[in-house]
């Protein structure tokens, strides 16, 4: 289900799943307050801003976010656990991670 399709699934809910970050797999408490502390509050700013932004602006207030975090972000994105994640995406997102450092 890419992150269109889980958008769409929750339509006739869009108040809860909009103002609930935690609504998105693999967003906990502690990943959603941080996206909110960075500006993302609701499941659509994270998909229009994207992994890798996402990643990006949590790094300017936690040093020490890993490459579990910026999965968890691709995974909530995509609607799939981010163990799932494909292994070319897991490569690309390593590699950005890399430069990241």
């Amino acid at each position: 289900m890419n992150s269109v399709q889980f958008i769409n699934k929750f339509k006739p809910n869009m108040t809860t799943i909009n103002n609930n970050l935690t609504n998105l797999p693999n967003i906990g408490r502690t990943l959603a307050q941080k996206l909110k502390l960075v500006g993302i509050s609701t499941p659509r700013d994270l998909i229009n801003t994207g992994s890798e932004n996402a990643m990006i602006k949590i790094k300017t207030i936690d040093k020490g976010a890993c490459i579990n975090m910026l999965f968890a972000l691709e995974g909530a994105i995509q609607g799939i656990r981010w163990h799932n994640l494909d292994n070319n995406r897991k490569l690309e997102l390593t590699e950005f991670y890399n430069r990241l450092k």
